[in-house]
C-alpha cells in the first residue's frame, strides 16, 4: 500500500471513528488498531491526536463543499432550494447522527485551537455561501436572508437525529420557500 493510500486509509478510519464515537471516545490505538497500519505510519503523517482531527475536519468540509456544489446550479432558477436539497442528501448520506464540525466546536472550545477555528470556518463559510448567492439573485435584504437560510440548515441537521434526514428536509425546502417569497425583490 502506497504511502498516500495509507494515509487515505488512517484518515477515513478516523473521520469514522470520531463521527461514530466522538473525538474524546477515540484514542490513537483504535485508530492504529482499526486502520490496519503502524504507529509510526500515523506520526510520520500527524504529529498529534490533534492535527489528525484537523485533517479529518478539513477533509470532511471539502467534500461537503464539493457534493453541495455538484448539486446547486447557481445559474438555475433557485440555487437556494436546491443548497437545501443538496444539504438534506448530505444529512441522510454523511451526517445521520449529528454533525461532526458542532461536535469539535463543543469539545474544543475555548481551547485557542485550530480545530475550533476549523469548525467555526466551516459554519462562517455557509453564511457567506448564502450572502454571496442572495447577492448575485438580487434579493432584498441578502444578509438577513442568509442568516436565515444558514439557520435553517443548522436546524435541519440538528432535527436529523429526531425526525430522520428526508422530514427535516422537507419541511426545510417548505420554509426556505416562504423565506424566498419574502427576500424577492
Amino acid at each position: 500500500m502506497s504511502r498516500s493510500a495509507k494515509k487515505d486509509k488512517l484518515l477515513l478510519t478516523a473521520e469514522r471513528l470520531f463521527y461514530e464515537h466522538g473525538f474524546r471516545g477515540v484514542g490513537l490505538k483504535q485508530i492504529i488498531s482499526e486502520a490496519d497500519i503502524a504507529t509510526m505510519t500515523l506520526y510520520n503523517h500527524f504529529s498529534s491526536k490533534d492535527n489528525l482531527v484537523e485533517e479529518v475536519l478539513r477533509q470532511r468540509e471539502e467534500r461537503y463543499w464539493s457534493y453541495l456544489d455538484s448539486y446547486v446550479e447557481v445559474n438555475s432558477e433557485s440555487p437556494f432550494i436546491s443548497a437545501v436539497e443538496a444539504h438534506g442528501r448530505w444529512l441522510k448520506e454523511q451526517s445521520y447522527k449529528g454533525d461532526m464540525f458542532l461536535r469539535a466546536i463543543e469539545d474544543y472550545a475555548g481551547m485557542d485551537n485550530e480545530i475550533e477555528n476549523i469548525a467555526r470556518g466551516h459554519k462562517f463559510k455557509l453564511l457567506r455561501y448564502f450572502q454571496q448567492l442572495a447577492e448575485e439573485k438580487g434579493k432584498n435584504n441578502e444578509r438577513d436572508l442568509a442568516n436565515q437560510l444558514t439557520l435553517l440548515l443548522e436546524g435541519t441537521t440538528s432535527m436529523t437525529t429526531l425526525i430522520g434526514a428526508e422530514k427535516a428536509t422537507e419541511y426545510s425546502i417548505s420554509m426556505a420557500e416562504t423565506l424566498l417569497v419574502q427576500h424577492t425583490s
